[in-house]
């Protein structure tokens, strides 16, 4: 039996993924400051880089903090994951604007550039509200840049939610077929019995002892039988005829001279897969509105070809067709309706089951599934 596991979710993105990405964000980032600063022949090119190293290492452990934050709202709507990224992104980019004004422009920026050029910044940065307006020009772009991973994480967050939806939904998809499948399947052995059952009163109300203990008997052999696989299971072919020969059997014990069986099946077809009990209906079906009513022999016959890639399964009689069209399936019987639904449920439109009347008459029901060979 499944099980399924519904609880809180858990990280959708797991944390060496993010740490790739937030690693491969602030790389990215280093390589265009650093290319920029090339191409413009900045001084101090060394002494630059290693202070771009130090406020990089900031803005790593600044994003990965973000990071941890964003992960305790995974079991949030995306909407409220989006607004705090948003408003975590703000003081994240603050933070690392302010750091990195105080470390270019502030710890010994002399050795960052000559002194005429350090005359002209002291004079910039002694003009009102400089430092501040550096900091929140530079905030500005820290922030689309902050909040551009915080976009990235969210899109794999919600790219992983939505692949484990569809992973819970295929598999209660399945589940609820499977279960269908069994209710199906299980539909064939009460419909069975009670006519079995009705069979045996009325062997047991004749005085027909012997009749109705070898009718018992076979229709335990049956049961131990049918009831021993799984029924989510496709049985061989001659497993099938076999249990198709004991059903007979027991209705051999009813119609003793009215009963003829024919079973042409090639033998390269006996390990070819079907659903079990899937002939099941279509026999008793022929037993039943073709033997029953008739008053002289009827011959059911059971027969099998294949077709390319498919397996043609017949079960005709040639039954007294009037009586067979006034009280017959007519496709809407319950044995008929079930065959059809477990064909469905089981190969979707590959299989459908075709029945027919003949006008010398009989009764034809032909299924058609595909040919499978594997277990």
């Amino acid at each position: 039996m499944r099980k399924f596991e519904i609880g809180h979710r858990k990280a959708s993105v797991g944390q060496q993924v993010a740490i790739l990405s937030i690693l491969g964000f602030w790389l990215f980032f280093v390589i265009i400051i650093t290319l920029r600063t090339a191409v413009g022949d900045w001084p101090a090119q060394g002494e630059m880089a290693i202070r771009r190293v130090v406020v990089t290492i900031l803005g790593i452990g600044l994003t990965y903090l973000l990071y941890l934050l964003l992960r305790q709202f995974d079991d949030k709507a995306l909407s409220t994951r989006i607004i705090t990224a948003f408003a975590a992104a703000i003081p994240c980019a603050i933070a690392i604007a302010t750091f990195n004004y105080y470390v270019f422009n502030i710890y010994n920026p002399e050795s960052l550039i000559d002194e005429k050029n350090f005359a002209k910044m002291r004079e910039y940065m002694e003009q009102d509200n400089y430092a501040l307006k550096a900091i929140i020009e530079d905030s500005i772009s820290r922030f689309f840049f902050i909040i551009s991973w915080a976009s990235l994480y969210l899109t794999l967050s919600y790219a992983a939610e939505v692949r484990t939806v569809e992973r819970k939904a295929a598999r209660f998809a399945q589940a609820a077929q499977d279960a269908e499948l069994r209710s199906l399947r299980y539909q064939v052995n009460p419909h069975f019995l009670f006519n079995t059952l009705n069979s045996l009163s009325t062997l047991v109300m004749r005085s027909q002892p012997e009749e109705a203990e070898k009718m018992i008997l076979n229709l335990s052999k049956f049961y131990r039988t049918s009831l021993s696989g799984d029924p989510l299971e496709d049985v061989a072919l001659s497993e099938e005829v076999h249990l198709q020969k004991l059903y007979l059997d027991i209705e051999a014990v009813r119609f003793p001279d009215r009963l003829k069986i024919e079973i042409d099946i090639p033998e390269d077809l006996m390990d070819v897969l079907v659903p079990g009990l899937i002939l099941q209906p279509l026999v008793e079906n022929a037993i039943k509105h073709g033997v029953a009513h008739s008053k002289r022999p009827v011959t059911i016959r059971i027969s099998a070809m294949a077709q390319g890639d498919f397996l043609k399964l017949t079960v005709a009689d040639n039954g007294e067709t009037p009586l067979r069209s006034k009280s017959g399936d007519n496709n809407n019987g319950i044995g008929l309706a079930n065959v059809r639904d477990r064909l469905e449920t089981r190969f979707g439109t590959q299989a459908h089951l075709e029945t027919h009347h003949l006008e010398s008459g009989g009764f034809i029901a032909e299924l058609t599934v595909p040919l499978l060979t594997d277990i």
